[in-house]
């Protein structure tokens, strides 16, 4: 007689972590483990004969879902109008990928009647966080597994041994050192030699990027258009935003652009350092400033600087689905409607520099701005201006002198 388990739907990557996890879910829990694959673009290599993977391992089923599109144009495209950057290096390219793939492996669970969601984030980390404020946003009545926090699985070696017990196959070995995670949008390295941070970085912690010397001698130019925010066109070509990222994915890395070395604060209090590239994400966030450059008067951004400060930090600690992000998205979706225009960027040995820039918004007038002969500035409204201006410090001064 058959038994029927309940569901359990299992983040599956394929990797160390979730090919252990299947079989010990079974054997903890005794549940029905459905593999569940967000496809955001990541090495097709990680993807091609996942199905398999995962039944190997003890899955009834695995299921994958096309993300790419969505996870460009609902998830990073808002989030470059806000100008967000993490500790102000960081693009956010792994902590925006984690939002859309809760968010469908919730509405996957409920679709199928499971009652357990699981995840491989490990108990050091930020994933766990971001995936659990999701979980309990989105669906609060489903129970939350996280095997890093109750199993005795605490090294890769253990892990590769707990797989060798059970008979389930693994591409992974000790010699693979490195972390990596990767989408359409970013890829990141960490561990290895990085945990040390006075050791350099090596060609190993780079992945899609050349290195900088080693980039064209010659630089690049390449045209953006932009309306309310968005690029819609590369060198005078259409791009919708998954083309458009991987275009300028493309381009940039040839020239050894969007490489970030950084030690960041976690959530959970751990400095971490990893090493990232996201070189479209640096183009398209060099133009956007650009373009706020011409028609952002001075209040409007510095309070789109204040956004993209509030919104890295919401981002980062996985508030995705709260009203703080959807209240922070909507004032810069505000200013991002007069971003509209051209921008020509020089791409040349890691380095990305807006060299022309135009927009019918423009704020910009070099009849006032000039240093030659005008006719439109009187000089003398300045003083008042001043005199106004200076006021409460002048007063202070005054009753320093009483």
């Amino acid at each position: 007689m058959t038994r029927n388990f309940e569901k359990v739907v299992l983040a599956y990557s394929g990797g160390l972590d979730t090919s252990a996890i299947i079989p010990w879910l079974k054997e903890n829990y005794k549940v029905d483990v459905v593999a569940f694959v967000a496809d955001i673009g990541q090495s097709q290599d990680d993807l091609n004969g996942i199905n398999e993977k995962a039944l190997q391992s003890g899955a009834s089923s695995c299921h994958v879902f096309d993300l790419k599109g969505e996870f460009i144009e609902k998830y990073v495209f808002p989030i470059l109008k806000t100008g967000a950057l993490y500790e102000g290096t960081y693009l956010l390219g792994t902590a925006l990928a984690r939002p859309i793939i809760a968010k469908k492996q919730v509405e996957f669970a409920l679709n199928i009647g499971a009652k357990f969601l699981c995840h491989g984030a490990t108990g050091k980390g930020n994933d766990q966080v971001r995936f659990e404020m999701a979980y309990a946003a989105l669906a609060p009545e489903l129970t939350v597994i996280a095997p890093w926090r109750q199993w005795n699985l605490n090294s890769r070696e253990s892990l590769l041994d707990y797989l060798n017990k059970k008979n389930i196959p693994t591409t992974a070995t000790l010699e693979k050192i490195y972390s990596k995670d990767e989408n359409a949008w970013h890829i990141s390295t960490e561990g290895g030699l990085l945990e040390n941070p006075w050791n350099k970085s090596n060609v190993d912690c780079w992945n899609w990027t050349v290195e900088p010397e080693n980039a064209p001698e010659q630089p690049e130019y390449i045209l953006l258009h932009i309306d309310k925010g968005l690029v819609v066109s590369i060198n005078n070509e259409n791009v919708d935003p998954l083309q458009c990222i991987n275009q300028l994915n493309k381009i940039g890395s040839n020239h050894g652009i969007g490489r970030v070395d950084i030690i960041e604060n976690r959530i959970v209090g751990i400095k971490s350092r990893g090493c990232y590239e996201t070189p479209g994400g640096t183009i398209i966030n060099t133009a956007l400033r650009a373009i706020e450059q011409l028609v952002l008067d001075r209040e409007s951004f510095h309070w789109r600087e204040k956004i993209g400060l509030e919104m890295s930090s919401v981002v980062y600690d996985g508030r995705w689905f709260t009203p703080v992000r959807e209240s922070l998205q909507c004032a810069a979706d505000a200013l991002a409607l007069s971003l509209n225009g051209k921008v020509v960027l020089k791409l040349y040995k890691g380095s990305v520099t807006a060299v022309q820039k135009a927009s019918i918004n423009s704020l910009y007038s070099e009849e006032y701005a000039t240093f030659s002969q005008d006719e439109v500035y009187k000089h003398s409204d300045a003083e008042g201006f001043i005199r106004l201006f200076s006021l409460s410090s002048r007063i202070r001064a005054l009753n320093k002198l009483k």
